[in-house]
């Protein structure tokens, strides 16, 4: 399993970034890089979660987000992926201060193929700065 923390800081407030991650709308393809269109389907959603398949052909994840916009959090399990086996996922941890809003981001993959473990082996290296540049633009990072 591996790893990958990293945090930014945002221009909007916690409720705001949850909102953004939470965000299914049909919009959601144009707002993050890193999904289509085509590669984007609402299983199922309910108040404060949503069952979701995202990504392109490349690499698409089906997925369980769960969100508490009070605390700040949302929390992304892996429920199935071209690339990486169940139960990773993501965290992200929104909190306001004087300087804007730190979002803390936790990346945990299981690879399951070949090519999984070759990107899994390269994510401490080059996910931290690549994947803070992914959430800059929708997360208005400072």
């Amino acid at each position: 399993m591996t790893t990958v923390r990293f945090h930014l800081v945002s221009t909007l407030s916690p409720a705001e970034v949850v909102q953004v991650l939470t965000d299914f709308g049909p919009a959601r393809a144009d707002t993050w890089p890193t999904i289509d269109a085509d590669h984007f389907v609402v299983h199922d959603r309910g108040e404060n979660w949503a069952e979701v398949t995202e990504g392109t052909a490349a690499a698409w994840e089906r997925a369980r987000y769960e969100w508490d916009l009070p605390g700040g959090s949302v929390t992304v399990t892996t429920l199935d992926s071209k690339l990486f086996g169940a139960g990773g996922g993501w965290t992200f941890l929104a909190r306001g201060g004087s300087a804007g809003t730190r979002v803390d981001v936790e990346l945990t993959r299981t690879p399951r193929a070949v090519k999984g473990k070759v990107l899994a082996a390269l994510l401490p290296l080059v996910g931290p700065s690549s994947l803070r540049k992914s959430f800059a633009g929708p997360l208005r990072a400072a």
